[in-house]
């Protein structure tokens, strides 16, 4: 899926860069702790999280992220969107919660990029 598709279906706000907005994602994962996102997240999948500081960007350039949305119409610091442009990572809001939008874009048939770990409870 198209980012623009993407930003479209979750009534979405480019908060960087729009350059990228043909970029392609292939999967989608939503988290808050960054430690299950690097031990779980699949690459070149979006993140959609409540997190709005700039270890998320950092996560996303090691776990290879094509973006970022922000749930709940949350907005990150100029720090962080001045971080997201230097590394080109799309930053987006929503005012989706958590829960609708990941259903949204699984609906729209972005799968899930979330792997089950060792450690995840039984």
């Amino acid at each position: 899926m198209k980012l623009n598709k993407l930003v479209q279906l979750i009534d979405g706000k480019v908060l960087t860069d729009d350059s990228l907005g043909d970029r392609d994602i292939a999967g989608a994962m939503g988290a808050d702790l960054m430690s299950d996102v690097l031990s779980s997240i699949k690459p070149d999948s979006v993140l959609l999280t409540g997190l709005c500081n700039p270890q998320v960007v950092r996560t996303a350039l090691i776990a290879d992220i094509r973006a970022i949305v922000f749930i709940r119409d949350k907005h990150p610091a100029q720090e962080t969107i001045d971080l997201a442009n230097a590394e080109n990572i799309p930053l987006v809001t929503t005012s989706h919660g958590l829960y609708d939008a990941c259903g949204v874009l699984f609906q729209a048939g972005l799968p899930s990029f979330e792997t089950q770990t060792e450690d995840d409870c039984a």
